[in-house]
C-alpha cells in the first residue's frame, strides 16, 4: 500500500455502543491541555486550569465532539455539564472551590428500603456524599481550591461520574417505586438494533447450548467456564446492555470470581441457570434495558500491558493444554474469551483497546454486518478481508506513533491461513508491541 493510499483512509467510525469503555477519540492537543492545566493551577489561575483540564476530557467522533462535556466560563466563574451515561452532572467553580451535583431520584419516590441503602453507599465514598434538597435525592462534590493540580481535580469527579451513574441504574433495577431524576439526555435505541441485538442474544444462547452437548463426560468443568463466562462477556461487550441486564450480569461474573467456597462445578450451573433466565426474557422487556448517552470517564482503573501480555501468556499455556488433549472444539472460545475478558477487566489504552476490538469484529463479523458494517470475515469461504485489516492495523498504530516511537504495524505478519492461526498471531503480534515512549 502506497503511503498516499494509506492517509486517504480512514478508521472505521462504530455508530454504535461496545462494551464499557469510551469508544471514542481524545482531543488531539489532549496532552498540551493537560500540561496547562499543570501550568495554570501552579500560577494559581483556578479558572484557566480547570478549563484547559476539563477540555482535555472532551471526546471526539472524528473530528466532531461529543460535547459530553459543555463549558460556559466568565471573568469569576466557570460552569459546566458533565455527561456520564444517566448521569448528568451540574458544576460551577469559583477561584475558592468547585461544587458539583447530580440529581438521581425524586425524594417523594424513596421508600426506606431506599434511603437505607442512600446511607450506606455515604460510607462508601471517598469525596462524594448524598443529600436531599426535599425534591431530589442527589450526589454532590466540594472541592477546595486551596492546592490544585490535575489529579486532584480527575478522581473527585471521576467518582462522583460513575457513582451517580452506577446507582441511577441500580435504583431503577432495584428498587421499582424510585422515580429517576433528570433522565431526559438518554435517548432511547430504535426497534430495529434492539432486535438486532435480541436475536443475537438469543442466537448464542442456542450455539452455547449446542457446544456444551459436545462437551465430553471428563475433563468438562473448565472447558463450560470458558464458555459461560465467553457468553456474559460477548453478551456485555457487544450489545452493552443497561439497567437490569447490566447489574445483572456484572453480579454474576463478579460472584463467579470472587466466591473462593464453591467448586467450578457449581458456580457453572448457577452460569447455566441464569443464561437460561436470559432465554425466556421477552423482547419486550429485553429492550428496556438499553439507551444511547455520553460518556466522559473509563469505568475501569488504568492497566499496564505487562499485565495484559501475561494474560494472554497464561491463555496459551491453556490453550496448549487442550490442544495436547484433543479438546480443539474450546479453542476457538478461549481466544475470543481473551479479547473479551480483557476489554472488561483492564484498562487499556487506546491502541490495545481499538486492535482488540477489531479481533472482535472479525471473529463476529455476522454480527457487525447485520449491525450495517462491512464484514471483515466470511464464515461460510473461511477467508478474510486481509487488505481491509492490515490497513487498519496501520491507521491504529499510526494514531500513536508520534508518542510511542517504537510501535510498528504488524499486519503482514499475520496468518490468515484459518481463524485460529490467525487468532494465535494476532495475539502475538500484541504481545511484541513496544510502548516506550
Amino acid at each position: 500500500m502506497s503511503w498516499s493510499d494509506f492517509f486517504n483512509q480512514k478508521q472505521t467510525q462504530y455508530l454504535h455502543t461496545f462494551g464499557r469503555g469510551i469508544h471514542a477519540d481524545i482531543a488531539k492537543n489532549e496532552e498540551e491541555l493537560y500540561a496547562q492545566a499543570y501550568e495554570a493551577f501552579e500560577q494559581k489561575k483556578v479558572l484557566d486550569g480547570y478549563e484547559y483540564f476539563l477540555r482535555s476530557l472532551i471526546n471526539y467522533k472524528g473530528e466532531i465532539s461529543n460535547e459530553n462535556i459543555i463549558l460556559e466560563k466568565t471573568d469569576d466563574s466557570l460552569k459546566f455539564e458533565l455527561y456520564q451515561g444517566s448521569a448528568k452532572i451540574y458544576a460551577t467553580v469559583t477561584k475558592e472551590n468547585l461544587y458539583a451535583e447530580v440529581s438521581v431520584a425524586k425524594a417523594q419516590s424513596a421508600s426506606v428500603a431506599l434511603k437505607r441503602y442512600i446511607l450506606e453507599r455515604n460510607y462508601q465514598f471517598t469525596y462524594i456524599s448524598y443529600f436531599s434538597d426535599g425534591e431530589f435525592i442527589k450526589l454532590k462534590l466540594f472541592v477546595d481550591n486551596l492546592i490544585l493540580s490535575p489529579q486532584k481535580v480527575f478522581y473527585p469527579l471521576r467518582e462522583l461520574a460513575l457513582n451517580a451513574d452506577f446507582d441511577k441504574e441500580h435504583i431503577f433495577s432495584e428498587f421499582s417505586d424510585a422515580t429517576l431524576a433528570d433522565i431526559e439526555h438518554i435517548k432511547p435505541l430504535e426497534k430495529e438494533e434492539l432486535q438486532i441485538k435480541y436475536d443475537f442474544m438469543q442466537n448464542s444462547i442456542t450455539e452455547l447450548e449446542t457446544k456444551v452437548l459436545t462437551l465430553p463426560s471428563n475433563d468438562k468443568d473448565g472447558m463450560q467456564a470458558f464458555l459461560y463466562l465467553n457468553f456474559l462477556f460477548k453478551i456485555d461487550y457487544l450489545i452493552a446492555p443497561n439497567f437490569a441486564l447490566y447489574q445483572k450480569i456484572s453480579k454474576k461474573v463478579q460472584e463467579y470470581f470472587l466466591d473462593e467456597t464453591s467448586s467450578v462445578e457449581m458456580k457453572n450451573e448457577e452460569l447455566k441457570l441464569y443464561i437460561m433466565e436470559l432465554k425466556e426474557l421477552n423482547f419486550e422487556e429485553f429492550s428496556k434495558n438499553f439507551y444511547a448517552a455520553k460518556y466522559t470517564f473509563e469505568q475501569t482503573e488504568k492497566s499496564s500491558f505487562e499485565e495484559l501480555s501475561k494474560f494472554i501468556g497464561e491463555s496459551f499455556t491453556k490453550i496448549k493444554w487442550y490442544k495436547s488433549n484433543r479438546y480443539n472444539q474450546i479453542i476457538p472460545t478461549i481466544y475470543t474469551y481473551i479479547a473479551f475478558y480483557a476489554l472488561y477487566n483492564y484498562g487499556l489504552n487506546n491502541i490495545l483497546k481499538a486492535l482488540l476490538h477489531l479481533f472482535i469484529e472479525i471473529t463476529h463479523s455476522k454480527y457487525f454486518e447485520q449491525l450495517g458494517y462491512k464484514p471483515l470475515y466470511n464464515e461460510t469461504t473461511q477467508s478474510f478481508e486481509k487488505r481491509k485489516i492490515i490497513s487498519t492495523i496501520d491507521i491504529i498504530i499510526h494514531k500513536e506513533q508520534q508518542k510511542y516511537k517504537n510501535l510498528k504495524p504488524f499486519g503482514n505478519n499475520l496468518n490468515f491461513n484459518s481463524l485460529n492461526e490467525f487468532a494465535y498471531s494476532f495475539y502475538q503480534e500484541i504481545q511484541n508491541l513496544n510502548f516506550d515512549e
